[in-house]
């Protein structure tokens, strides 16, 4: 049985530059304001749609400090054997079976300023660690051997780094690396770590970012960016060249709400984790919304501010219920 306990407003995540601390200041102010007008627009979104979709498969996980235990997971990878790989606000980086069960884990070097918000499996089965405070990438066996690293000082110079929110590999092996705070950029590097061109910078407009918070490439080899603060998803090409943007914020049908992560599926499908929306949105990739799964709370099929999500070989999609410390499975 689940507790069921109140529910607790939802925060909100950082999406200023790291100048920006007046605007900060008055966004904690309006924080509950904020929440309130949050969840009257879930009245009116994909919670009561009669196109919401999505039928829950299983629910596991618990919070703790021990083995096979979450504290506030972050972010989630898979694996060609339906492998998890969750990291939590503990720096541990834990393997689960797509059913639950505890494999292994390990810790990340360092911790004590930060833990690691973004994990992706690279094309040799590696894991590749978004260490976002520490302002490099970590890049793992399988089974917890640290086998290189790359960045660690902060900065704006090709090959420095800002916070890093994600990194991903091309059929080629290159690396495409994102970063949020001042500098809100993609930058893409060689197999070998070579500094090849970088994009991107904080704003609004279309091809700059307000916290990239997540990247996925396609088929094609084009990039998809879950433009976090600015409530969409672009797609650019492998030099960085615009091809596509869409969505709105808001939380209505085809809206977004602190879109954290993204999932590409076969059939011209991507699914789109909501932070501040508590749910799931299935969408053509032109960007047409096919329904939503979630709604926010403490309960079974409910999300409180999850931050990622993942595709199966069976097709189920796994949702990491962050605030829950909790993993909730989905066939949509």
């Amino acid at each position: 049985m689940l507790w069921r306990g109140p529910i607790l407003p939802a925060t909100r995540p950082d999406c200023g530059d790291a100048g920006s601390v007046a605007r900060r200041t008055w966004g904690r102010a309006r924080l509950a304001v904020a929440a309130i007008a949050a969840a009257m627009l879930l009245c009116c979104g994909c919670g009561t749609d009669p196109n919401r979709i999505g039928r829950l498969q299983k629910v596991w996980g618990r919070r703790g400090l021990s083995d096979g235990r979450l504290q506030k997971p972050r972010a989630m990878a898979i694996d060609g054997q339906d492998r998890l790989y969750i990291v939590d606000m503990t720096a541990r980086i834990q393997v689960f079976d797509r059913d639950g069960g505890f494999l292994r884990g390990w810790h990340t070097p360092e911790w004590t300023t930060g833990k690691p918000t973004g994990l992706t499996i690279g094309r040799d089965g590696n894991v590749l660690v978004a260490d976002t405070h520490y302002y490099r990438v970590l890049v793992y066996s399988p089974d917890g051997k640290l086998l290189k690293t790359m960045g660690g000082i902060q900065g704006h110079e090709p090959g420095q780094f800002g916070l890093v929110t994600d990194v991903v590999q091309d059929p080629q092996g290159n690396y495409y690396v994102g970063e949020y705070g001042e500098y809100d950029r993609i930058q893409k590097f060689t197999p070998e770590g070579r500094f090849l061109l970088q994009w991107g910078g904080h704003g609004s407009e279309p091809g700059r970012f307000a916290r990239p918070q997540n990247l996925e490439i396609d088929e094609q080899g084009h990039i998809w960016v879950a433009d976090a603060c600015n409530h969409r998803i672009q797609v650019f090409d492998s030099e960085g060249k615009l091809l596509k943007v869409w969505g709105s914020r808001g939380s209505g049908p085809g809206q977004l709400y602190y879109p954290y992560d993204l999932v590409l599926a076969p059939d011209n499908l991507v699914y789109v984790v909501e932070y501040g929306n508590h749910r799931v949105q299935k969408f053509t990739r032109d960007g047409r919304s096919l329904g939503c799964w979630g709604t926010n709370g403490r309960g079974e099929g409910q999300l409180f501010n999850p931050w990622a999500l993942v595709r199966d070989s069976r097709g189920d999609i796994h949702v990491l219920d962050t605030n829950n410390h909790r993993i909730q499975t989905v066939r949509m």
